[in-house]
């Protein structure tokens, strides 16, 4: 499984009442650094799969739930468990810094 698209509407049922935690991705189509770090979200969320799932938020087609979680610049990563953002990075990142970031939030990666 890849990542998952999330709209406005969706946001609270896939992101916010999930049983695993989400990393959502806030990003648009015109970001480059966006792009950067697309593969090596969808590598991770074919690789923890179960584990987390990983969302992708088009912040022009969706803009209410960026706004409500103040994305001021993207990428924005956020981490959500339980219903709440446990944890935020701003900015593109190597795939082996976002997975050392998952760990450092309780996530048990596997080997990259």
């Amino acid at each position: 499984m890849g990542t998952v698209a999330v709209t406005d509407e969706s946001f609270e049922r896939d992101v916010l009442q999930s049983q695993n935690p989400v990393l959502v991705d806030f990003w648009a189509d015109w970001c480059g650094p966006c792009k950067q770090i697309a593969p090596a979200l969808e590598q991770i969320a074919e690789e923890l799969a179960g584990q987390v799932t990983v969302a992708k938020v088009d912040i022009e087609a969706s803009p209410t739930t960026p706004s409500r979680y103040g994305v001021r610049g993207i990428p924005t990563m956020m981490l959500f468990r339980g219903g709440q953002m446990a944890s935020m990075k701003v900015g593109a990142m190597p795939k082996q810094k976002i997975l050392e970031w998952l760990a450092e939030t309780g996530l048990k990666a596997g080997a990259a």
